[in-house]
């Protein structure tokens, strides 16, 4: 059965109905840099209509690895789908929301510098080839407790650990809160659990195609990060801030689905784990090409810090059914084969 994808005449008049029944009073015009680092330009309400038509501009030079002083000019293209009302700042009669962007050049063409873009287009090649790709990120943190000036400390904010409730597990309130802000920004949340290391916690949210998943990451990144800070706590997705605990993971599940046959493309039932020919093969692609995509999945020294043995780390170039040491697992999963 087709899902019905809303027109951009729709869009548009559900995103001005919004703006006027929340007292939306300030946009905040969200785009990511080279690095994945959110980035944004804060524009009144008043100025809907150029904001949806792409008429945003900012100076690209001003962005690390973007472009150079005499070709800086640069345009944000929002995507409709992915407005929302911050519901931190919903007050009585005011409130701020946000898009996320692609970035243009400004004969209106894609800025090949903007990970969304480059995201965009490799997945338009699959589509070219027949298939789609569904993405379910799973992204861990932890939380330390910050100083009278509001700067983070080495003190985590619990001693709990893997899965524990409270009194031992101090986050959950803070937990509560950012998955009502995801919620109402239109997540779907499946769990919320307290991880391994001391002050260490992961929020799971529904997969989705590749491009909403990214955004997604984007977003819960900053909604944990915002929510963490209303509490007193500096939340941080550094891989490994404390040396002899577990780090910080973003686990990613991968499931491709062929569009012509209507099936999993990585499902074989005569097979011993499930996989398909085409599913050893995308993780023959991903074992010979990982020495060099770690510059964009592991860019810190501090990432290498993660990935040693006994922290339940992939620090082995291998694949696996089930053993967490490895850079691929088959996860026992039901209902789905994913890698």
């Amino acid at each position: 059965m087709s899902v019905s994808t809303p027109t951009r005449e729709s869009l548009v008049q559900t995103i001005k109905e919004t703006i006027e029944k929340k007292n939306v009073e300030l946009l905040h015009v969200q785009f990511v840099d080279i690095e994945g680092t959110l980035k944004h330009v804060t524009v009144t309400a008043e100025q809907i209509d150029q904001v949806i038509d792409g008429k945003v501009m900012f100076d690209g030079s001003s962005i690390t690895g973007f472009t150079p002083i005499n070709q800086s000019d640069l345009y944000l293209d929002p995507d409709l789908t992915t407005f929302a009302v911050l519901p931190w700042t919903e007050q009585e009669g005011y409130s701020e929301a946000r898009f996320l962007c692609s970035v243009k050049k400004p004969d209106g063409s894609d800025f090949d510098g903007d990970p969304r873009n480059v995201l965009k287009k490799t997945v338009k090649r699959a589509k070219d080839q027949g298939y789609s790709i569904s993405v379910g990120p799973e992204l861990e943190f932890f939380l330390f407790k910050t100083d009278e000036n509001g700067q983070p400390t080495l003190d985590t904010q619990d001693k709990g650990g893997y899965f524990e409730p409270s009194p031992k597990d101090l986050g959950e309130k803070v937990r509560l809160e950012i998955y009502k802000a995801l919620k109402m920004m239109n997540f779907t949340i499946e769990a919320s659990h307290h991880e391994v290391a001391i002050g260490q916690h992961e929020i799971n949210f529904k997969y989705a195609d590749a491009l909403g998943s990214a955004d997604a990451a984007t977003t819960y990144k900053w909604v944990v990060k915002t929510v963490a800070q209303q509490f007193g706590y500096h939340a941080t997705f550094m891989p490994k801030p404390l040396a002899g605990e577990n780090g910080s993971g973003m686990h990613v599940n991968i499931s491709l689905f062929d569009e012509e046959k209507q099936e999993n493309a990585f499902y074989d039932e005569s097979n011993e784990l499930g996989l398909s020919e085409k599913a050893y093969q995308f993780i023959a692609g991903l074992m010979d090409n990982v020495k060099d995509f770690v510059a964009v999945t592991n860019p810190l020294v501090n990432s290498y810090k993660r990935l040693v043995p006994g922290y339940e780390a992939p620090c082995y170039i291998a694949w696996s059914a089930s053993n967490r040491s490895a850079l691929i697992r088959i996860p026992a999963t039901r209902g789905a084969v994913l890698v």
